[in-house]
């Protein structure tokens, strides 16, 4: 049987130090806002950006000044970012029993057709973690701009005991 906030493999904590994974900082608001607000048993993210030391670690729009590649990775780097925070949170990421909504928005050239697959960076990042089981619905969009030019927003919401 399978305990509550832990994938098939073990615990979310567990499979971060199986996957040699070290998540970085919480990042910390860049305006007037939290970065996580719980409300009964769901937890709202604010949006996760590809942030490293309180800047952006990428910058551009997909299709235009970055490939797919470097955006699939800065999804997987703003989901790091979105761990760290449920950690900071939470106290431990064993206590998160689904992801229950991922948004990703994607700053885009207008020929940029691969968002599934740069969110995919996002996405299988929560897999490994969490479980197949666990995985959220998804909304994935592309958008002209993002904050300070990143090109990866992250929309969380979590469901934790």
């Amino acid at each position: 049987m399978v305990a509550a906030g832990e994938s098939r493999s073990g615990n979310a904590e567990q499979r971060l130090q199986e996957l040699g994974i070290q998540l970085p900082d919480a990042p910390t608001p860049l305006g007037s806002y939290v970065e996580a607000v719980q409300t009964g048993r769901l937890l709202f993210l604010s949006g996760m950006l590809p942030i490293a030391d309180h800047k952006p670690k990428y910058v551009g729009r997909v299709g235009a000044e970055l490939d797919g590649d470097a955006a699939r990775d800065a999804a997987y780097t703003t989901a790091l970012n979105a761990l760290a925070t449920a950690r900071q949170y939470l106290g431990s990421l064993n206590r998160v029993t689904r992801v229950v909504r991922l948004g990703v928005f994607i700053a885009t050239s207008g020929d940029f057709f691969d968002q599934p697959r740069v969110a995919d960076g996002a996405s299988d990042l929560f897999r490994e973690v969490f479980g197949r089981e666990k995985l959220p619905v998804r909304l994935v969009l592309g958008v002209a701009s993002l904050p300070l030019g990143v090109p990866i927003e992250l929309e969380v919401i979590l469901e934790v005991t």
